[in-house]
């Protein structure tokens, strides 16, 4: 072979050589790539899920007021939940209320509302905020509310016309978890907006983040306690400047104090809450709305995997400061059968004693619920 030949075969091998290892950088650049897109994928994860329930109601009037005798879609929810990364997540639920809306001087009650939408943040091993759209964390139900997880058809009636349950508000808070047993929780919010017409009842100052008034803002802070497995232990204080967002002169501050024990140990559960606001002002005082307050314990028992019995007895009053009997009164006690685990069915009678002037009902609920 010439020396032109030979250096010619030299050049050549060179070349392919190189040629190899651009290709392997390319391949590797590729293959790179090709793992973060993956790995991103798998960080930026969309959830999906939702609950529902089904409601049967024959309750008849005990003092010729109207009966409930009706078939309800109570709730139908989408929850729709995103993790950008380990650090940020998105959370929401889309609710519709009684199937459908139409016009409320048609007796229709049924709404369409974004129950929940924030962002959440983990922003070291034991501190995480959220802002957006959230419920209040006061009470049992507020944050964890879907059918399987309570007794009874109807939610009970002391965390529906006391806290009340599912309170949302726009704002943001901020969440410590000091090991397995302590969680403090703080937050600033939009409020409540009650009025003189509606009694000062705290349920009807509900706002929904609608357009909300935000004169004047609302601050809460819980301590939970889940040292021993099984209990769950439980306070909440919760403070407005002003419960009906400074339109009401005679009215002022709001506070809501609610505390609750969670107990399941084998087949016995217990829970039992207290709830009681205090409002300012001589307006809610002159017709006793100054103190709404109540309180309910219920034990059940679940003795197998798929079925639990339960009773409850509720007291709660939204003109507690009043020198009449103003409170209602409410005993259930029922079945609950869960086919599924994420999927029950209840039957309860419930039997109330009201004011004079209230409708008082007493009768049978039957329900169907599930979540995904």
């Amino acid at each position: 072979m010439s020396s032109y030949q030979h250096r010619t075969a030299l050049a050549l091998s060179l070349l392919a050589c190189f040629s190899a290892t651009a290709l392997a950088e390319d391949r590797l650049q590729e293959l790179e790539l090709r793992l973060n897109a993956l790995e991103n994928q798998k960080r930026a994860a969309t959830t999906f899920g939702g609950y529902g329930e089904l409601h049967l109601n024959k309750l008849k009037s005990q003092n010729g007021g109207v009966n409930k005798d009706e078939l309800d879609m109570h709730r139908f929810v989408l929850f729709m939940g995103h993790e950008f990364n380990e650090r940020v997540r998105f959370f929401s639920e889309l609710e519709v209320e009684h199937t459908l809306t139409k016009d409320t001087a048609a007796g229709s009650s049924g709404v369409v509302a974004v129950e929940q939408a924030y962002l959440d943040f983990t922003l070291s091993e034991i501190i995480s905020a959220k802002a957006g759209i959230m419920v209040m964390p006061v009470g049992i139900l507020s944050e964890t509310h879907e059918p399987p997880t309570f007794y009874g058809v109807e939610r009970n009636p002391v965390e529906t016309n006391i806290i009340p349950t599912t309170w949302r508000e726009g704002g943001a808070a901020l969440t410590a978890r000091l090991g397995d047993a302590l969680t403090l929780d703080g937050a600033i919010s939009s409020g409540l907006a009650t009025t003189a017409a509606k009694s000062y009842a705290v349920r009807d100052g509900r706002l929904n983040v609608a357009s909300a008034k935000t004169k004047d803002p609302a601050y809460t802070a819980r301590v939970k306690w889940a040292g021993i497995p099984g209990v769950e232990l439980a306070a909440t204080l919760h403070y407005q400047t002003d419960i009906t967002q400074s339109a009401d002169t005679t009215a002022g501050a709001a506070t809501l104090f609610e505390t609750h024990a969670v107990i399941n140990k084998g087949a016995f559960g217990l829970r039992a809450l207290y709830a009681g606001w205090n409002l300012d002002g001589t307006g809610p005082k002159a017709i006793g709305a100054d103190k709404q307050n109540g309180w309910y314990v219920e034990p059940a028992w679940k003795f197998s995997e798929q079925w639990g019995l339960f009773a409850r007895h509720s007291r709660w009053d939204n003109k507690a400061g009043d020198v009449t009997d103003s409170a209602y009164r409410q005993t259930d006690f029922g079945v609950n059968f869960w086919p599924h685990p994420d999927v029950v069915v209840k039957l309860d009678y419930q039997n109330q004693t009201t004011p004079a002037a209230a409708n008082e009902l007493d009768g049978f609920n039957l329900g169907l619920g599930y979540q995904f």
